[in-house]
């Protein structure tokens, strides 16, 4: 908490009449929607305690604080949710506040309006995946989305493309086959990308780290999947243990949506699907791998 207690720029929230069609640009679920705007913080709303409108103002100061930034930062506690939406919502009415503001800094950096939303609307997405996880989903996401609250992540084509030190680090979101050609027009639409709207920043590789790296899904897969023709691409760094990163529990997470079904339930309709569960049930476990390969 005492990195929310210093003093900040924070941003206004849009106002509630607009926030519907703002909700509907950012792919926000109906039943996420309704909920948002429920809990909306309406000044006298019994639902936020001044503690609870500190709150709210401290994490968008402390996200603006940093626009521009690309690494990871939480913008501040996990929330008991179930005490209601303004709780449950809170940093995404932070986030809200700060759509004006990173769309400014896209503007700045002459990045083109539906660049600006298709990147934000991974705030829909991972609201919907929340749901489908009953909340086992949001407590990481509330860090992976003030990368776009910030200008650190944009959307091009099939994958998100994070800005870094010397290397645009690939992000795989859920969002349809992640065939050959989807990620080849996404990489050369990166490509251009950069240089032109970041020409301060000098980038040598693609580089990813995620659990669709991991060459044991190739004892499972066919060597002309998608998923193996992406491994294909990357050079891999030898394997360490990622602190705080669970591949078993992002796998899970990423193929079912769920962290709490037991194996002999999930469902196997797919060769990865099966893969996953045969893997865990044999007392193996995925790895989370780190790779990269020349821009």
């Amino acid at each position: 908490m005492h990195l929310l207690a210093g003093d900040g720029p924070s941003a206004p929230l849009p106002a509630k009449d607009d926030a519907p069609a703002i909700l509907d640009r950012l792919a926000v679920p109906p039943d996420d929607a309704a909920e948002i705007m429920a809990g909306w913080p309406d000044p006298g709303s019994t639902l936020w305690t001044p503690e609870l409108r500190w709150l709210l103002d401290r994490s968008i100061a402390l996200v603006r604080a940093d626009l521009g930034g690309h690494g990871w930062l939480s913008p501040g506690p996990e929330l008991p949710r179930d005490r209601g939406p303004a709780w449950r919502h809170l940093y995404v009415y932070a986030y809200l506040a700060l759509v004006d503001v990173v769309r400014g800094y896209h503007r700045d950096h002459g990045i083109a309006d539906a660049v600006s939303w298709k990147t934000l609307a991974d705030l829909g997405r991972n609201l919907a995946v929340d749901r489908r996880m009953r909340g086992e989903g949001w407590p990481v996401m509330q860090s992976w989305l003030t990368l776009h609250a910030r200008g650190g992540v944009y959307e091009l084509g099939r994958l998100q493309h994070h800005r870094g030190d010397d290397a645009i680090g690939l992000h795989v979101p859920d969002s349809g086959p992640l065939t050959p050609e989807a990620v080849d027009a996404s990489l050369d639409e990166a490509r251009a990308f950069f240089p032109r709207h970041f020409p301060g920043e000098r980038y040598t590789a693609f580089s990813c780290g995620s659990w669709l790296l991991d060459p044991q899904l190739l004892e499972y897969l066919p060597e002309d999947s998608n998923i193996a023709r992406f491994q294909q691409r990357f050079e891999l760094a030898p394997y360490e243990e990622q602190e705080g990163i669970d591949a078993d529990v992002e796998v899970l997470r990423f193929v079912f949506r769920t962290l709490t079904t037991p194996l002999d339930r999930l469902p196997r309709r797919t060769v990865l699907q099966r893969a996953i569960v045969d893997h865990l049930k044999a007392g193996r476990h995925w790895r989370w791998r780190i790779g990269r390969f020349p821009l």
